[in-house]
């Protein structure tokens, strides 16, 4: 039902403008949850109403007995409203005469309608729809668990919230709404999960599961259910319309790297591109990827997901602060207080829910991992993820376990750097003649391969702390070489190029390659 104003005062709690009309005359405060009658209308007292399990749009009194759902009706007898219960208390009413909503104990976590019915891993099958009746139908068509999202714009934070619980099951069928919305939040909501257990029940003759059942169509509904494929996004286009789209875009320039020259030779760090640092142990990769971690804080206000497994959350937090100030603030005689260091980080990562920081998991279970990298990405929305080093997530299993692990590992990332579109920054060692250790998989995948060498024995002191870039694979554009190098300073504990990549001719590209 459209809305007629709204940001309007209201008279109940006092809000200057959480209240709105909607074209029937009732009203509808968003900050107290208050529902306003519409005006002439008589308001009946509380103490006459009566509450009870009723059949109705094709579903019979036990499924809505089942899901607690019950129907409020008047004094006179007559069905007025039906009410859905959320896990948390909130109840969303609607009118039984006319498709109007309004909240009760409203609370913006109300998470996933029938999430209280069912246990997790309750059966190999879990259905999520975008409507409580759709939820119904599907339950008694099926007997299988299923949930349902608020609306179809809160799908994604609805699953996101109550993730943990749908992934116990082997299958999530995905069977919302036959139009634009319901196709946006499908494709949302798909993100969330690892593709392969995602299947969508794609309807077409009516718009939504109920459509279904009050037309008599139940047995075509379930069949459709039965024949759902997986869920694959739409990556095939065809048309000259969709084919100008894609070429209208602009060209992509990525967030600047913190050296001029890789930006010369990489244009940037961009989103859907995964990156290889290579080196040998000891070399400093990881304080690479400190410097390149606070300069997208830095110069972006996207959320980034650090994923260090030899490195623990405080070095970690420490090691960004210390940049900040450029200081070794980890180090006993830095004199900086620790408060100090707390303020340089909140400073760099500038609010809550930014910096998402896992230090270890716990498991040898390559879908464990890849698991993680899709909550930071699909719920968190990560847009650039750290990930030193890619050998630590396997690295209890030895020999060809490993290297299986490791394959199958950063295939499966590859493609999720493309699925949900974020750049993927990891790290590998490399063996004595510059291959990948435990396997050659991880770079035959990366976008942009940086290797990274310094002599840590020679007796300069310069030499010793220099460390070469070399750029040996460039999908995007093709530059390949040295890469500038990498003087760190141990007074600073920074790192900074000691001199950029100086251009052969004009017609080269300047430093500033960066938009």
């Amino acid at each position: 039902m459209k809305i007629t104003q709204q940001h309007i005062p209201c008279e109940s709690c006092g809000s200057s403008d959480a209240k709105c009309i909607y074209e029937d005359g009732h009203g509808y405060c968003f900050s107290c949850s208050e529902y306003f009658p519409i005006e002439g209308q008589d308001v009946i007292s509380e103490e006459t109403y009566s509450y009870e399990y009723l059949s109705w749009r094709g579903i019979n009194k036990s499924t809505y007995q089942k899901f607690g759902v019950k129907t409020k009706i008047n004094a006179e007898g007559k069905p007025i409203s039906i009410g859905f219960d959320y896990p948390n208390s909130s109840t969303k009413v609607r009118q039984r005469d006319q498709k109007a909503f309004h909240w009760e104990n409203a609370n913006g976590k109300a998470g996933l309608f029938g999430r209280n019915v069912f246990s997790a891993g309750n059966g190999k099958y879990i259905t999520i729809t975008e409507g409580e009746l759709d939820a119904l139908t599907i339950h008694q068509l099926l007997g299988t668990p299923v949930v349902s999202v608020q609306s179809a714009s809160s799908a994604r934070n609805d699953c996101a919230l109550e993730r943990s619980f749908l992934s116990t099951y082997d299958r999530i069928y995905l069977c919302f709404d036959n139009d634009e919305a319901g196709r946006r939040a499908t494709e949302e909501v798909a993100r969330l999960f690892d593709f392969n257990k995602v299947y969508h029940v794609k309807l077409g003759k009516h718009k939504d599961a109920n459509d279904y059942l009050q037309h008599g169509d139940g047995e075509e509904l379930k069949q459709l259910w039965l024949n759902a494929k997986k869920y694959l996004p739409d990556w095939i286009v065809s048309t000259n319309a969709e084919f100008e789209k894609i070429l209208l875009e602009p060209v992509r320039h990525g967030i600047a790297w913190p050296f001029p020259t890789l930006n010369y030779m990489t244009y940037g760090i961009r989103t859907g591109e995964s990156v290889l640092l290579t080196a040998q142990e000891g070399v400093g990769k990881t304080e690479i990827m400190h410097a390149v971690e606070h300069q997208i804080l830095r110069a972006t206000n996207d959320n980034v997901g650090a994923i260090f497994l030899e490195e623990p959350k405080k070095r970690h937090l420490q090691s960004l602060a210390g940049i900040e100030v450029k200081r070794p603030v980890h180090l006993p005689d830095c004199g900086i207080e620790p408060r100090e260091v707390y303020s340089a980080l909140t400073n760099l990562i500038r609010r809550d829910d930014r910096l998402y920081v896992y230090s270890h998991f716990g498991s040898d279970d390559p879908d464990v991992f890849l698991d993680a990298i899709r909550i930071l990405a699909g719920q968190y929305a990560c847009r650039y993820i750290f990930f030193d080093h890619v050998g630590m997530a396997v690295s209890g299993l030895g020999g060809e376990d490993e290297r299986k692990a490791l394959d199958y590992i950063v295939t499966r990332l590859e493609m999720m750097v493309k699925e949900l579109n974020f750049a993927l920054l990891f790290v590998s060692h490399v063996n004595d003649m510059g291959q990948t250790r435990g396997s050659r998989m991880i770079s035959k995948i990366a976008d942009i391969r940086i290797d990274a060498t310094r002599d840590i024995t020679a007796d300069d002191r310069l030499t010793r702390n220099t460390t070469r870039l070399t750029i040996s694979k460039n999908r995007f554009c093709g530059r390949t070489g040295p890469a500038g190098n990498l003087v760190f300073d141990p007074v600073t504990y920074t790192l900074s190029e000691e001199l950029g990549y100086i251009p052969a001719n004009d017609n080269e590209l300047p430093l500033e390659a960066v938009a």
